[in-house]
């Protein structure tokens, strides 16, 4: 089978994934390192079945890879069957309010950096800064300051030296202080490595929407220390996500309402980008299914291939099973709870891809029915699939207790199945639109692997083009050059309304995607609320709120030239 790679995919994985000899010389093709995935993750069958064909298994996941459909995540292509074997993409770690705790999670941040992964954590449980610390007599920093340390932990170390480690951190919305929190971003040079986010409850939301105080808990004693504005704390979450993009927020309350595994404990924070919420040293792996390559041709319309997308999900399924066993974990903590909660999170990615083969404009009212019905149909492939699992390799360990624990409910091998992740570097790979976003721009440069800068032109544009009898090289050019499809008098009205792109959908719509997918997904959803430089801080206020009333878990938006080193950079300036 001959893989069909773009330029730009070749350099991120000669860059990052494949291979190298002790002089930095790549030492595998593609070919090989699919080869050497599938074979690895396969090898778990024996664990349950002594006379499982590995053989089948494994041919049967090196063909979903190699054809670009389903991709596990980056870990997972870097580390199988290497000497790290670390496969799992993200990590929720503990705070606990003690200096013996925070300083543990620094090296335990440390070592999952190494291996590839990424860590969030919420700071909720640290006192207050001036508040007392009784073993000394004198005054705690608080959170904010801990975070620093974190920080630097991660700018000493490199994700097994191919990704710059990323952090989530995350306090609540009635921690004391909130403030100092919300603002820690204002200053650009400030924790480079984190996102941050504030968990507002549902407490907060009410006296937000009544328009009254809330009240601050100092988390050591549990006690009331004040009262602040709702509205003025949300206009200040507002006003600095309009200045930089930060704080996202999580909605806590919500997040927990809807966890399998109460009876384990309860979420505090998520992975670096927002999507998996995590319990404390609970990973998770994660993989996507490229959309774009789930259709069919009839009367040379496409549409969607239903049959290929449900034989794909349970593949994916058994492959995201069976790397929870080969993982081999950086921490026994770690290994403890991904085999008690055997948390998996499959999702998607070529979205808009698939939107513009449907001939749909991204943000139209088919295209949120599109979206809701995919979603559904993947969850329910995904749980017969946990199910069937179960029956032949047991239930996950934590069952009892937790959602699942119905005498009449057929036992289910994971305590969730789906995550929408961003995508970013697997949907080069994959040569598709990423996670479930529009396009960014028909034309831009992305920024990768330090610096690194990938030109990209949307390849859809040029195969639609020729498809409708409208390509020619003057069009191309134009494109690359940042011009606009819709001053194009050659490009049909039809076509220029399919290649919408993310600054000329309006910040409701976006939230109405976000949340279409979400109502059919186990975890959260990554989506970016791209906003254009002239969006208003209204906007983004606008923005949190329908995503809380939509039933969203999380929200974040980006208003475009806000933040340094901007990952995309479309080619017009028009936008962005």
């Amino acid at each position: 089978m001959e893989i069909k790679l773009s330029p730009n995919a070749i350099t991120v994985l000669e860059r990052r994934y494949l291979k190298k000899d002790e002089k930095g010389n790549v030492v595998e093709t593609p070919e090989e390192m699919f080869r050497r995935v599938a074979r690895n993750i396969a090898r778990a069958e024996v664990i349950y079945r002594k006379d499982a064909d590995t053989g089948a298994v494994e041919e049967r996941f090196f063909e979903m890879m190699s054809a670009l459909e389903f991709l596990p995540n980056s870990p997972t292509l870097m580390n199988a069957d290497r000497r790290l074997q670390q496969l799992a993409a993200c990590f929720v770690l503990p705070v606990y309010d003690s200096l013996d705790s925070i300083f543990e999670s620094v090296k335990n941040t440390a070592i999952i950096h190494q291996s590839g992964g990424g860590t969030g954590f919420s700071f909720s449980r640290l006192r207050p800064s001036d508040d007392i610390v009784g073993s000394t007599g004198g005054v705690a920093s608080g959170p904010v300051s801990f975070m620093r340390v974190f920080n630097a932990a991660t700018e000493a170390i490199k994700q097994g030296g191919t990704r710059r480690g990323a952090n989530m951190g995350v306090l609540r919305v009635d921690h004391p202080d909130v403030a100092s929190f919300i603002t820690a971003k204002e200053d650009p040079r400030e924790f480079v490595n984190f996102n941050i986010s504030v968990a507002l409850t549902d407490r907060f939301m009410e006296a937000l929407e009544k328009g009254i105080d809330y009240e601050l808990i100092n988390p050591r004693t549990g006690s009331v220390t004040g009262k602040k504005s709702a509205k003025e704390v949300f206009d200040l979450i507002v006003e600095c996500a309009w200045k930089s993009g930060e704080p996202g927020v999580l909605f806590i309350d919500r997040i927990n309402s809807k966890q399998p595994t109460p009876n384990v404990g309860q979420i505090e924070a998520t992975n670096p980008c927002g999507e998996q919420p995590l319990l404390a040293y609970e990973p998770c792996n994660l993989g996507s299914i490229n959309l774009g390559k789930m259709v069919k041709k009839a009367d040379n319309r496409y549409e969607i291939d239903y049959k290929k997308l449900d034989t794909t999900v349970r593949l994916g399924v058994r492959f995201l099973d069976n790397v929870i066993d080969m993982n081999h974990y950086p921490v026994p903590d770690i290994e403890r709870m991904a085999k008690g909660n055997r948390k998996i999170g499959l999702g998607v990615m070529g979205f808009a891809d698939l939107l513009v083969r449907l001939r749909i404009p991204y943000a139209s009212e088919k295209s949120f029915k599109v979206a809701e019905g995919l979603m559904q149909f993947i969850k329910q492939s995904a749980w017969e699939t946990s199910r069937e699992l179960a029956d032949e390799r047991g239930p996950f360990p934590n069952l009892v207790g937790s959602i699942f624990d119905e005498p009449k409910l057929r036992a289910v091998r994971n305590s969730t199945t789906t995550t929408v992740a961003p995508t970013g570097t697997l949907s080069i790979i994959a040569g598709c639109s990423s996670g479930i976003e529009p396009y960014f721009s028909l034309s831009y440069t992305r920024q990768v692997l330090e610096g690194l800068e990938l030109p990209e032109l949307n390849p859809l544009l040029i195969e639609v083009s020729r498809e409708e009898g409208f390509y020619s090289t003057d069009l191309t050019d134009y494109i690359s050059k940042g011009g606009l499809l819709k001053d194009r008098d050659d490009v049909p009205e039809e076509i220029k309304k399919i290649f919408v792109t993310a600054f000329e959908i309006n910040p409701e719509d976006h939230i109405r995607m976000q949340a279409a997918f979400q109502k059919h997904t186990d975890n959260a959803v990554s989506k970016t609320i791209n906003l254009p430089a002239e969006a208003t801080a209204q906007d983004v206020k606008k923005a949190y709120l329908m995503a809380y009333k939509l039933g969203c878990k999380g929200v974040t938006v980006y208003r475009s030239g806000t933040r340094p080193g901007q990952v995309l950079t479309c080619n017009n300036t028009l936008y962005c």
